[in-house]
């Protein structure tokens, strides 16, 4: 793996992880600590900023450019969040499973990459730890209705594409 291959997928990692940090405290302004399902957004919110955390140690460490698209990521996501709650309870969960199915098949893939050159076993260590995080985000909106939200098929496609596409050009810019 070369030297830009890598920082790609750190640079990525990081706006992603930042992202999601966004998307729930969006989420968590709207809800408040009172909602139905606020406990399990703030943990989750919690295990991402742990994340982020990370990802900004590695960017730092190994001289890696951040994404140039860090302020629209803090206002995007911040309005995918506020948005999905204002929604609805089970709409935030939808928006959950639907970045965190994204994440993972991101993370599962980072992660194959990684075990062809193998190079990397702390990242790669680290890049599956997050991932079962992920997991276990998207299961929990799962079982805490993301399904039962209003037009949840389009939703959740909707979401999911504006991840893809996020990742592409965070990997880039």
């Amino acid at each position: 793996m070369d030297r830009d291959e890598l920082h790609r997928m750190i640079r990525v990692d990081q706006a992603g992880e930042f992202g999601a940090t966004r998307i729930y405290e969006g989420q968590l302004a709207v809800m408040g600590d009172r909602g139905p399902h606020s406990a399990e957004i703030r943990h989750m919110a919690e295990q991402e900023e742990v994340h982020c955390a990370r990802f900004n140690e590695v960017l730092a460490k190994r001289g890696v450019r951040p994404t140039a698209l860090h302020p629209f990521w803090s206002v995007a996501g911040y309005a995918l969040g506020a948005g999905t709650a204002l929604l609805g309870p089970e709409a935030a969960m939808a928006c959950t499973a639907a970045v965190e199915e994204e994440i993972d098949k991101h993370y599962s893939e980072q992660l194959d990459r990684l075990a062809e050159i193998d190079e990397e076993p702390e990242l790669a260590e680290m890049i599956e730890e997050f991932r079962e995080e992920e997991r276990e985000h998207r299961d929990a909106a799962l079982a805490n209705g993301a399904e039962n939200a209003p037009a949840y098929p389009l939703l959740s496609g909707a979401i999911r594409l504006g991840c893809r596409i996020a990742i592409k050009v965070s990997e880039r810019v």
